[in-house]
């Protein structure tokens, strides 16, 4: 018996019989669930609801019904699926955030912006939108094909006879197997024009469409961005357009300003941006931001961004588009279901469906009016044949002897035909009266010129093209609103920061600790040497200040670390602080290593090929290399120079070929050679040796000289604030790797050398302590000495304070204002005899050359 069951059953390929059923299944989610139909814009979900309202007579003018009644009618009739499906499907109809011109008017929570959920369908009640109807108007005409419903038990419209374009009014999203879909909303009073547009020039292009529709108008405003992305969507149905939400810069009190959004881009989040932006506030990612509150109601949305004093409000709007989802991108994909196949659609393609479906509609509709206007016509002319012989009508009838014999007597009589006879059996007597007989011919005649009009229609492709024109005229009037959405020409990458900032002079500021932060130079005053100066930034007692130096905002600061490797920011990254701020840790700035810290700091304003790099490292190391390959900086940073084991980066400084190095170590000894002597080298090269260096000695500082510049005097400034400035012609040029020559008379009193720079008689100088106080002289206060001496003293040092850092100042022959701080009249430090000076008291073999 199983034997000739397996011979009667054929067999089937497995892999044959998945690739036929995934492919209808395919076609069935595409077609039955996800993707919307040409021609009304509406998914199968989206009709059924609207039909089953439109049988409930749930229309605008009549009282709410109850979701759940709807819903309830909508999977028991048409669409056999889950209830929360369609609950959810009729919610986001009612939602004036999703859709551009609602279909379902809601009364109750709907949910919000804020991604709160609507409440239950047992508490929600709903009605269609006036919008709504026109999606149904002549329905009943035989306009449309109707389908038997899942049981074969209803019929349900195949589309519905829209007046409206609502594929691109309302657009669409929807994911399906192996293709998706996602129209944008757009503007129905620039729908309309379009659509008049192309029936009155169907061989137009995209191009002359777009006059009309200038873009998508979303429902939460906000700005679009005009441009490639955009000419692509509508030229091939695929494309990407960049939406912004709406920003203002309102003014506080007592000089304060705060940024406050009004508009969000489609489909995002309200909530979830605040805690985005609040959470970029966290991570310093965003500077400037003292509050943030949500102040939206029912009026709109208002996000308020409350900013310190003195921040530009350009910048937080441009780091809001560029961190937040307040800047997004909107892919377009215009695939609809044309003729039950998946179609990819352009903007001509998709509006000329729309005129071709509602064409057919209206010669459908003005076929149905014809039938029942020339029925109708043709029983007035049996009743106006009849009242003209009405004594002779009334006799038949009271002789025969049945209303059928009446009817066969009037048809034979008069030759009526069976409905006219029928109508004047039904005729009531009030008809006999003169009234009635005139209403009766008016009607008659009012008749006879509708039936002339159809046929118009029907004969006369104008006439039919006028008809709808006069319906998308109506439509227009009845329901366009402005446009909300404001097209702008194509996005930028974003605001030019620099342009919204002066190249103003700042003071750049790192602790030993790390934190770092930019003042303006103008907070700092000018004194005489000598003055005790005032405070500046406030460390803890075990940190103090590192680097300190003076540039402007539109510099790079190119950060070289301990260990070799080099991180970039621009000056005006760096977070601004009072004077006397801590600033920010360099972590929250860059991305350190463990143990890894910034030794130098670099100010630079463009990577030129013709300038170099010249590093410098403790153990008297050299390298220089071609800016031009420090440009191009990764986010982790790169690495700026090879190090030795025991060895680590001290000083970066820019330099030329036709410049001469002068290295200072910390025990007053100096070398100068030629930047000759070093050949260029790739970026992760050791170098060659700089000089020769003495136990225990190291390089504290990098000192480029001009070959031919004999006006330079290099300026030495000892731990303990003593310093002096020697000309440039005392440092004979020796070759590189030698021991070098005495540059500064280190003693007890003046403590080891800490820094060495070149200087001019009308330059600034600004001095650092421990103790974080800043002095800030004239270099012309600085009497020039020799080399092998110890200078005069700058800065009266608290007790056990030290000079930690120092920087140059180009004041321009201005000696400025003086400090709130009195000048005590300290004078020169003693200074020994020159043949002292230059009589070292170590061994011979290590003697440098005097």
């Amino acid at each position: 018996m199983s034997e000739q069951l397996e011979q009667a059953q054929p067999k089937v390929s497995i892999e044959k019989e998945l690739r036929q059923s995934y492919l209808e299944y395919s076609l069935s989610v595409i077609i039955g669930r996800a993707i919307p139909d040409a021609r009304d814009g509406l998914k199968p979900v989206h009709r059924r609801i609207m039909f089953a309202q439109y049988e409930l007579a749930n229309s605008y003018n009549r009282p709410h019904k109850k979701s759940a009644r709807i819903v309830g009618d909508v999977i028991g009739k048409y669409h056999p699926h889950g209830d929360s499906a369609v609950y959810d499907a009729l919610v986001r109809m009612a939602q004036d955030f999703s859709m551009r011109d609602p279909l379902v008017d809601g009364q109750g929570n709907f949910g919000s912006l804020d991604g709160d959920p609507a409440a239950a369908m047992r508490y929600t009640e709903v009605r269609m939108s006036r919008l709504a109807g026109e999606f149904l108007a002549d329905l009943d005409k035989e306009t449309v094909d109707f389908l038997p419903n899942y049981d074969n038990t209803l019929q349900e419209p195949s589309v519905l006879p829209t007046k409206v374009p609502n594929l691109l009014l309302n657009g669409s999203s929807g994911i399906a197997v192996g293709m998706a879909t996602n129209i944008p909303p757009h503007n129905l009073g620039e729908l309309c024009d379009a659509l008049k547009y192309l029936l009155e020039h169907p061989q137009c292009s995209v191009e002359d469409l777009m006059e009309f529709i200038k873009g998508p108008d979303f429902p939460t405003a906000g700005f679009v961005y005009a441009g490639k992305g955009l000419h692509d969507a509508y030229s091939t149905g695929r494309g990407t357009v960049k939406v912004r939400g709406r920003v203002d810069v309102e003014e506080r009190k007592k000089g304060l300003q705060a940024v406050v959004i009004r508009e969000i881009p489609f489909g995002l989040n309200k909530s979830a941006l605040v805690e985005k932006i609040a959470a970029l506030v966290n991570e310093r990612k965003i500077d400037g931001i003292v509050d943030l509150r949500d102040e939206s109601d029912r009026k709109g949305i208002r996000i308020v961004v409350d900013l310190k004093r003195g921040v530009i409000p350009e910048i937080v709007i441009n780091q809001l588009y560029k961190y937040t989802p307040l800047e997004t991108s909107f892919g377009i994909n215009m695939l609809a279901v044309v003729d039950n196949r998946p179609v990819l659609l352009n903007l001509k393609t998709a509006l000329s469906c729309f005129v071709d479906h509602r064409r057919e509609v209206v010669i459908r509709r003005t076929r149905f009016d014809l039938r029942k206007a020339e029925a109708r016509a043709h029983i007035l002319e049996g009743l106006r044949l009849a009242i003209d012989h009405i004594d002779e009508v009334v006799a038949l009838i009271r002789a025969a002897a049945s209303p059928d014999a009446a009817r066969a007597a009037l048809m034979e009589r008069f030759s009526f035909s069976e409905v006219q006879a029928r109508a004047i059996l039904d005729m009531r007597l009030q008809r006999l009266t003169g009234l009635q007989r005139d209403e009766l011919m008016n009607e008659y005649k009012d008749l006879l010129q509708k039936i002339e009009f159809y046929k118009s229609i029907l004969g006369n492709p104008s006439v039919l093209r006028s008809e709808m024109e006069r319906e998308i005229a109506e439509i227009r009037a009845a329901f366009a609103s402005p446009r909300r959405t404001e097209v702008v020409a194509e996005a930028l990458n974003g605001i030019d920061i620099e342009d919204l900032i002066p190249d103003d002079e700042v003071v750049i500021t790192l602790s030993r600790r790390g934190y770092m932060k930019r003042t303006p130079l103008e907070n700092y005053q000018q004194q005489k040497r000598g003055g005790k100066g005032i405070a500046a930034l406030h460390t803890s007692e075990d940190d103090y200040v590192q680097e300190f130096l003076t540039t402007t905002n539109h510099q790079y600061l190119c950060l070289f670390t301990n260990k070799g490797r080099m991180h970039q920011l621009k000056v005006h990254q760096v977070p601004e602080g009072s004077r006397t701020a801590k600033g920010v840790h360099i972590n929250n700035l860059l991305p350190l290593e463990e143990g890894e810290w910034v030794t130098t700091v670099l100010a630079l304003r463009e990577f030129a090929e013709d300038k170099y790099f010249l590093f410098v490292t403790r153990r008297g190391m050299v390298k220089r290399s071609s800016a031009s390959l420090y440009a191009r900086c990764r986010k982790t940073g790169l690495m700026a120079v090879g190090l030795r084991e025991d060895d680590e980066l001290v000083v970066v400084r820019p330099i030329r070929e036709d410049s001469h190095i002068v290295l200072a170590t910390a025990d007053g000894i100096a070398i100068r050679f030629s930047c000759r002597d070093v050949r260029p080298m790739g970026r992760v090269a050791t170098g060659v040796k700089g000089i020769a260096l003495r136990r225990q000695d190291f390089v504290v500082a990098g000192v480029i000289l001009k070959e031919s510049d004999q006006t330079t005097e290099i300026m030495s400034i000892s731990a303990n604030g003593y310093g002096k400035r020697t000309r440039v012609d005392l440092y004979r040029l020796q070759s590189r790797g030698g021991k070098g020559i005495i540059n500064f008379k280190v003693t007890g009193k003046t403590g080891p050398v800490v820094g060495a720079m070149p200087v001019h008689d009308n330059d600034g100088l600004i001095l650092l302590t421990s103790a974080n106080k800043v002095v800030r002289i004239g270099v012309e206060d600085v009497r020039s000495k020799g080399r092998a001496t110890m200078g005069v003293m700058l800065v009266r040092l608290d007790e056990g304070a030290r000079v930690v850092g120092f920087d140059r100042v180009d004041e321009g022959g201005q000696t400025g204002r003086a400090f709130d701080a009195e000048d005590d009249g300290e004078d020169e430090a003693p200074t020994p005899e020159p043949a002292a000076a230059e009589t070292p008291s170590e061994t011979p073999s290590e003697t440098p050359e005097a």
